[in-house]
């Protein structure tokens, strides 16, 4: 049996369902990454556009100068529902987020992977690996390494499993031979994921305008969402499944997660907005401590589910709302405005008027304004 054959299998026993090599080669679409950095769709993710993370990301031996192989790895996470069953008080979390916070969860699979492959050889082995965290185009060497090909809606796509993996790498100083590349591009001509996107963000080239995406206004945008993107975002308060879910091939070959670390904690996957919108700064870290939604932190879980309080437009969660209006928080406060704005009448309007009367915040003061105009 093949040293890569006997890798492959120990990730496989690690609970990864997707393996592959490539060469430490420079990414075919580095062009296309770095036209979409110069066009600013990257939005405030500044990091991407530093110069040291470019150059790396062009050149993996800049992070490995040893490297003479990337093993990628994919794991599943449990798929999204095609058609999630409404609720009147529920929002929605990106299914990659129901459980444990994959950063926590795969180290310990890579470092185990990376001591397996020393034991093989017989001696140390030069290695670096990442999952989601290093200046990796990590989909290209997905793509590359025979994982898939780039869908798009800029996912990376099996043909036999879909598309709801989460990806890892290690860059190893070992030569291994590579795996051959999904260069077919089995998307065709179906653009369901174009049409069904809120907010138009998946662009033409198989990249997407993150200023737009409602995972990035949900996670990484840290301040203000845009007042045009607000009505677009519906009912989520955590990331988005909508392109992954209208794709035909996820729809079809989807496959269950295995990993029990993924398993939907109670409250997460659906969570009651109205009770959200009340939960301390204590509550919120004792119920997503190990839980992706901590990256988003408090104030930006609570910005984010009084927007989808807002897109209800249900008058039963003015109470709720109104009490929101007295956060800590300006970010909070601003938007649990809007959605009062958003749901109207008399109730609302009574409750923002007195919300500004003891205001100070002049971007809070503006929301409030704009929201009794809506009223």
């Amino acid at each position: 049996m093949s040293l890569k054959v006997a890798i492959k299998n120990e990730a496989h026993r690690l609970g990864f369902q997707l393996a592959g090599v490539t060469t430490p080669d420079p990414p075919p679409h580095l062009t296309v990454f770095e036209h979409w950095l110069a066009d600013g769709r990257h939005g405030e993710m500044d990091w991407l556009a530093a110069e040291r993370s470019r150059q790396r990301r062009a050149d993996p031996r800049l992070i490995l100068p040893e490297c003479r192989s990337i093993l990628v790895l994919g794991i599943a996470y449990p798929p999204s529902p095609s058609e999630s069953e409404e609720s009147e008080d529920k929002g929605k979390v990106a299914s990659y987020a129901w459980g444990d916070d994959y950063h926590e969860v795969l180290p310990k699979r890579l470092q185990a992977l990376v001591h397996f492959i020393e034991t093989q050889v017989g001696h140390p082995v030069s290695n670096r690996w990442y999952t989601d965290t290093g200046p990796i185009l990590e989909r290209e060497m997905a793509q590359r390494a025979g994982l898939g090909w780039i869908g798009k809606n800029t996912c990376l796509i099996n043909p036999k499993k879909g598309s709801y993996f989460l990806l890892a790498e290690i860059l190893l100083g070992l030569e291994l031979p590579p795996d051959e590349p999904i260069l077919n591009d089995l998307c065709g001509s179906c653009i369901r994921c174009l049409e069904a996107c809120p907010t138009s963000c998946i662009l033409p080239d198989r990249t997407i305008d993150a200023g737009r995406c409602i995972s990035y206004l949900t996670i990484e945008l840290k301040g203000v969402i845009p007042l045009d993107l607000r009505p677009q975002m519906g009912d989520w308060v955590f990331g988005c499944d909508i392109c992954q879910q209208v794709c035909p091939w996820n729809q079809r070959f989807a496959v269950p997660s295995q990993e029990a670390s993924f398993t939907p904690r109670p409250g997460v996957a659906r969570p009651a907005l109205g009770a959200e919108l009340a939960l301390s700064s204590e509550e919120f870290n004792r119920k997503f401590k190990g839980n992706p939604v901590m990256r988003s932190k408090r104030r930006g879980y609570l910005r984010n589910v009084a927007v989808a309080l807002g897109n209800r437009k249900d008058s039963a969660v003015i109470p709720a709302l109104a009490q929101a209006l007295t956060d800590d928080e300006p970010l909070v406060r601003a938007h649990v405005a809007w959605a009062l704005g958003q749901i109207g009448g008399a109730k609302a309007k009574k409750v923002l008027t007195g919300a500004l009367q003891n205001e100070s915040d002049p971007s809070v003061r503006q929301e409030i304004l704009a929201a009794q105009i809506e009223c």
